[in-house]
């Protein structure tokens, strides 16, 4: 071997470190699109067996059936969305019944108590108060409304392109497999095809059986619920059970969330008697439900559904997290299934995906 050679291999090995790089770059820099594009595309899937059935048996012409599969799940959108407004109109009825005046000298009270207590340490809470400038971080206001506004900003733009593109991957299908074979030689294309039809049969069934878990926590949190006469018991049972999507952060948000809300719904009762009782009856029956689901639910549909070990999905969902946020972690396992697929259809010799893909 010459130095000719072996130039050659390290300028050829710097060459594919750089490129790389740039790719992932370039993929951070447009991780908002791959989210959306990955979003419209389990849509797409969920929506394809409505489609099937409206081409297939009422005869709809596929830009009609479309079109009427997109109108079915805006309304299921909004009707998602009206669920929640008695909810906060309640809410926010039972802020309104409390006792301000009553509140206000329970505050004071407690802060003579706290500052009497630094005062035998030898500090003065209320003199400290006096001297500091609590008005040195007033910009934080307008930032914050900033802040708001352009994250209003960013969903409205995130939905309309969710909503772009999910209609055209419902629309032509056809084109958009035709422009995945492009990518690959004439002697992959097969491959290809059946990797596809594998994702579709393996994303199919998990998707069946997230329906079946959130159902399973859904009918858990509503009986709990209506036993102990939590108001809007079906709306609150609900969206706990649909922030069970987002792994391992949804089930801890839902837990706070529902003991706001037990706590809230009994607003005016006594404390000792009625609403400590109420709420921790109500939690235990939430903690139940995420035992049941954490040892019977998961495994069984991501065992079963993605053939991937809890390990390898832990650290999946997390390193999806760290790059994407929530969104991240919510499509991280449908994503890497697809990649395990297609990575044994084309790199089946490779000892890393034969690890990862034995149970494929």
């Amino acid at each position: 071997m010459n130095s000719n050679t072996i130039t050659k291999g390290i300028l050829k090995a710097i060459a594919i470190l750089i490129g790389i790089t740039l790719l992932l770059y370039f993929l951070y820099r447009v991780q908002s699109i791959l989210v959306y594009i990955a979003i419209s595309s389990v849509i797409a899937l969920i929506a394809s067996p409505i489609i099937l059935f409206l081409k297939q048996k009422l005869k709809f012409p596929n830009t009609l059936a479309v079109i009427f599969t997109m109108l079915f799940f805006i309304g299921i959108f909004l009707g998602l969305i009206s669920m929640f407004i008695p909810l906060i109109i309640e809410q926010g009825q039972n802020l309104s019944l409390l006792n301000i005046d009553q509140l206000q000298t329970n505050i004071q009270d407690l802060i003579i108590q706290i500052n009497d207590y630094f005062l035998a340490k030898g500090v003065n809470v209320l003199d400290e108060l006096k001297h500091a400038d609590l008005f040195k971080n007033i910009t934080a206001i307008p930032n914050l409304l900033n802040s708001v506004i352009g994250t209003v900003g960013n969903l409205s733009i995130g939905l309309f392109s969710v909503l772009f593109i999910t209609f055209f991957l419902m629309k032509d299908t056809q084109i958009m497999e035709s422009s995945i074979y492009v990518l690959v030689s004439d002697k992959s294309e097969n491959k290809l095809k059946k990797s596809l039809a594998t994702i579709n049969h393996l994303l199919s069934r998990y998707f069946i059986g997230l329906v079946f878990q959130i159902s399973i926590l859904f009918v858990i949190y509503t009986i709990t619920l209506l036993i102990f006469g939590i108001e809007n018991a079906i709306v609150i049972a609900f969206l706990c059970a649909l922030l069970n999507l987002i792994p391992y952060i949804g089930p801890l948000v839902g837990g706070v969330l529902m003991l706001f809300l037990s706590m809230s719904s009994n607003l005016g009762e006594d404390f000792q008697t009625v609403i400590l009782p109420t709420t921790i009856y109500v939690m235990i029956g939430y903690v139940i439900a995420q035992l049941i689901d954490n040892f019977l639910s998961q495994p069984l549909i991501f065992s079963n559904s993605v053939k991937s070990h809890p390990l390898e999905i832990f650290l999946i969902i997390m390193i999806a997290g760290i790059l994407f946020g929530v969104t991240g972690m919510i499509v991280a396992i449908p994503t890497y299934t697809a990649i395990k697929v297609i990575l044994k259809a084309f790199l089946a010799d490779n000892k890393i995906v034969k690890s990862l893909t034995k149970d494929l």
